[in-house]
């Protein structure tokens, strides 16, 4: 049994890495040319749509309490990556909207989004300390 605070990982075969939290069960896996069976997002993949399915949120939070239909809402999030490193510069995130939402609604749907816990952990990280502990 784990309390909201824990995680526990496991390793069901291959390259797979399991994540067991809150009664939910979440395997991650590689890409079949990285040695995987691509059975599950990798990791980091995981972590990226983490971001994006939080800021969704906050968008679905604020526009639900406002009575705003969802259609034609959405988000779209672009990985911007260096050219010759292939290293994760920037993230943005694009709050979709159809023309017919309303405009004094447009900036408040924007500071809804960056609420995102993900994207706060982010921009302020915590410390992550690793050590290896006998059981």
């Amino acid at each position: 049994m784990t309390d909201r605070n824990t995680m526990t990982i496991s390793f069901p075969g291959g390259l797979k890495v399991a994540a067991d939290f809150q009664g939910h069960h979440l395997v991650t896996d590689q890409p079949k040319e990285d040695g995987g069976d691509g059975s599950g997002p990798e990791p980091f993949v995981l972590f990226l749509a983490s971001i994006g399915a939080c800021a969704g949120y906050y968008v679905l939070k604020f526009c639900s309490a406002r009575d705003l239909p969802m259609e034609g809402v959405g988000v779209t999030q672009r990985m911007i990556r260096d050219p010759e490193t292939n290293k994760l510069e920037k993230i943005a995130l694009d709050i979709e909207v159809p023309a017919s939402f309303p405009e004094k609604y447009r900036g408040a749907l924007l500071r809804a989004a960056s609420q995102c816990a993900v994207k706060k952990a982010i921009e302020r990280p915590v410390p992550i300390e690793t050590q290896t502990v006998v059981v």
